[in-house]
């Protein structure tokens, strides 16, 4: 008796596909001694996701609304993946749009968006750097990783794969995760569901053996002659003398076994990531809800924060845009004061900053582009917990400026210019500007001189005052018609109050307070 067809879009594990996605810039070709080539006692970690077309736009929202993705084939749109809500009501992938509307009438299907898959991939190889320093992509929907170097790092295998699956859940991806000494078997192990780790050879080759062949994706001929021949898995090709298998089915064919086995090198193209993080996300339904808006932004938050730990940096200035059906999009931009990767810290910047924020119409997707990658500043433990305080100093900064503004908070810093009411400007909080180049002079000083009182050619402020430092002597200005001639001393009274005063060199007996030593 023949066994009933396969539905093509239900129950046949995916298959391995041999072509890679268009050059672009960020996974350009490289010359081969530039390829990751497999090592002897390498690990590899592929992180396989197996609804990345349902989750491109289910994981902006926690909505549980019946939701599908349809595909069109044979002139006919098929459910390809749908969420769970949708499975509760006996919906499965497989089934006519046409049918899964008329069993249930509230759901809501959207076609499938392929470059959206191919853009999350690639922005989750860019996360994925921050725990190794060799990613590959898997087209369609796999990721691998050499994970072999980073076991130390994270305190062996399992912490390994503790660490990236609750990532990969806190992004709002379902994955699976399989481990092997080839990039392939990793690949083919986490595509048919095997997730219990392979750390060696012998041991992939008896898991490897009952997959089926198809999962290796041979041409169409050729599947059709392995399965006329009774050969239905790997093992069953593994038995046969590898000539005649050659001869038989194509070399190519008995290359892949041959990679899957690690009896060849399989050598992978690097993913480079891009120099500066920028990424999309698809909302399932358009929304003004504050809090729906910062879910989705902090899943996009936390792939930044991965890009950033990968490069080891932070960024310092970032914004979203929030695009709209009718409207152009909506842009919020937001600076920090020093360089910052921590996405909580960002998120509740955003959280401010939205809270009042007018929308012009209901958003429908949110984009997230980080400036300039900056270098985190190392640091020693602090004795005395200084540098606690400098952060707590810049958290309130940020805090107040994403409430009040970019431009409502601002420092001042010093500029080269010998004229005290000329020496300073507003800035940027945090902008150190040019280092002071005169001698001591006061924090606090007086919008306008103030005439001192004389007495026998002494200056009194509440008593006699007594130079204690001084003369800075200041000539400038002239070109500007601003021009002063004047005499700065450092002057105390007899109360122990110190005081920045000056005599006007154009009159006699002419004294002025103009700053204060608090």
């Amino acid at each position: 008796m023949n066994p009933r067809p396969a539905n093509p879009l239900r129950g046949n594990p995916p298959k391995i596909r041999r072509g890679r996605y268009p050059a672009s810039e960020n996974q350009p070709s490289l010359p081969l001694q530039g390829r990751v080539g497999a090592e002897e006692k390498a690990l590899w970690l592929c992180l396989h996701l197996p609804q990345l077309a349902l989750d491109v736009f289910s994981r902006g929202s926690t909505q549980q609304a019946p939701f599908a993705v349809s595909e069109t084939r044979r002139n006919h749109e098929w459910v390809l993946a749908c969420n769970r809500a949708a499975r509760a009501h006996k919906l499965r992938p497989g089934m006519t749009v046409s049918a899964a509307c008329a069993q249930l009438a509230e759901l809501e299907v959207k076609p499938r968006h392929e470059a959206a898959e191919r853009e999350a991939l690639e922005h989750l190889a860019a996360w994925a750097g921050q725990f190794s320093a060799v990613v590959s992509l898997v087209p369609t929907d796999s990721i691998v990783l050499e994970a072999g170097g980073s076991l130390q790092l994270f305190g062996g295998l399992k912490e390994l794969l503790a660490h990236v699956r609750v990532g990969l859940e806190e992004l709002g991806y379902e994955a699976r995760l399989a481990v092997a000494p080839t990039p392939l078997g990793a690949t083919l192990l986490a595509r048919n569901a095997m997730e219990e780790p392979v750390t060696d050879t012998q041991r992939l080759l008896s898991r490897l053996a009952p997959l089926p062949m198809r999962s290796l994706d041979p041409d169409a001929a050729v599947l059709e002659k392995l399965q006329g021949l009774g050969l239905r898995c790997i093992g069953d090709c593994l038995r046969l003398p590898r000539d005649g298998f050659a001869r038989r089915f194509g070399p190519e064919l008995l290359l892949d076994l041959d990679r899957a086995l690690g009896k060849v090198p399989d050598p992978r193209i690097p993913f480079v990531a891009p120099p500066r993080f920028a990424s999309r996300l698809l909302l399932p339904a358009q929304t003004e809800d504050c809090q729906a808006l910062l879910f989705a932004v902090h899943r996009l938050l936390l792939e930044l924060a991965g890009f950033l730990k990968a490069t080891d940096g932070g960024i310092q200035e970032f914004f979203i845009e929030m695009g709209h059906y009718d409207r152009p999009p909506t842009r919020v931009t937001l600076k920090l004061v020093a360089p910052n990767r921590d996405p909580r810290h960002l998120q509740e910047l955003l959280r401010v900053r939205l809270e009042d924020f007018p929308l012009p119409e209901p958003v429908q997707d949110i984009r997230l582009v980080a400036g300039e990658i900056l270098p985190l500043p190392g640091r020693n433990l602090d004795l005395f917990r200084e540098h606690e305080s400098r952060e707590a100093n810049q958290l309130l900064l940020e805090r107040l400026r994403a409430r009040l503004g970019d431009d409502a908070v601002r420092g001042v810093c010093l500029v080269p210019e010998h004229r005290p009411e000329r020496a300073h400007r507003t800035c940027a909080p945090g902008d150190p500007g040019p280092k002071p180049m005169f001698g001591t002079r006061p924090l606090w000083l007086l919008a306008q001189p103030q005439r001192l009182q004389v007495m026998q050619g002494q200056p009194w402020l509440q008593g006699e005052l007594c130079l204690r430092a001084g003369p800075e002597r200041i000539e400038s200005g002239w070109w500007d018609g601003q021009d002063i001639t004047r005499d700065y001393f450092v002057a105390e009274n007899p109360k122990g109050s110190r005081f920045w005063i000056f005599r006007e060199r154009r009159e006699k007996d002419s004294w002025f307070l103009h700053g204060i030593f608090a």
